[in-house]
């Protein structure tokens, strides 16, 4: 049996992000917005809304489902998985095995009050680096359904108020931990594996933090895959 999969966005991008993968997958699938983002850009975001938005589109596929987030998503998935095990299958966390806190939040929270001051300016140069990044459909999908710089400052609060060590060895389920080669958000990753309590880690050479889906049918088939091999069942 493979279950169904929901995606999780990263931050300030929104559920189109993942368009291009989701369109080679043979499984149903859902790609909600998180509060603050998308759709639901102006909504506040706090881990428990996006968590809840989460629980929503797993309950929409039947119940239970693979989750796949990269980024911001991996950690929503990550926080998922611990708050609603029955309704997590199966975990794919990308580019998220950085602990919360320290330097990088630093950097966000400059940014993101950066942001804060012209939201919409923020998006423009947004928009631009990914489609630089990210050339072709899969840039497009990831500013399609809109950005929300104003957005960063809640999101980094919300995820260094997580513990994703704690959260991933309270989830008994499968766990594949993804990064590119070339992603610094890798630097914490043995340590996340060691929380797992059935995990495994990949790289994909020569990518960076993004840039693990410019290959979006190498994406598909491992979310396949992945689905194929959660469990179906709770534990």
């Amino acid at each position: 049996m493979t279950l169904p999969v929901v995606f999780v966005h990263g931050i300030r991008l929104s559920g189109t992000m993942w368009s291009p993968v989701r369109a080679l997958l043979r499984v149903p699938s859902a790609a909600p917005d998180l509060p603050g983002h998308g759709v639901r850009r102006g909504l506040p975001c706090d881990m428990e809304g996006a968590c809840d938005v989460v629980a929503e589109a797993i309950a929409g596929l039947g119940g239970r489902a693979l989750v796949v987030g990269l980024s911001l998503g991996g950690y929503v998935g990550i926080a998922t998985a611990a708050r609603h095990p029955e309704l997590v299958a199966g975990l794919v966390a990308m580019g998220c095995t950085a602990r919360p806190g320290g330097a990088w939040a630093q950097v966000y929270r400059v940014a993101g009050r950066l942001a804060a001051r012209d939201p919409e300016f923020a998006n423009r140069v947004s928009r631009l680096a990914l489609r630089r990044m990210l050339p072709g459909p899969t840039g497009e999908a990831m500013v399609e359904g809109g950005l929300s710089c104003e957005v960063v400052p809640a999101v980094v609060e919300a995820v260094t108020k997580e513990d994703p060590i704690a959260a991933l060895a309270g989830y008994p389920g499968r766990v594949w931990l993804v990064n590119g080669a070339r992603d610094p958000f890798r630097a914490g990753e043995r340590e996340f594996l060691r929380a797992c309590a059935d995990g495994s880690l990949t790289h994909v050479r020569g990518r960076g933090h993004l840039t693990v889906l410019a290959d979006p049918g190498r994406v598909a088939r491992f979310v396949e895959e992945a689905a194929r091999q959660a469990s179906p069942s709770p534990a």
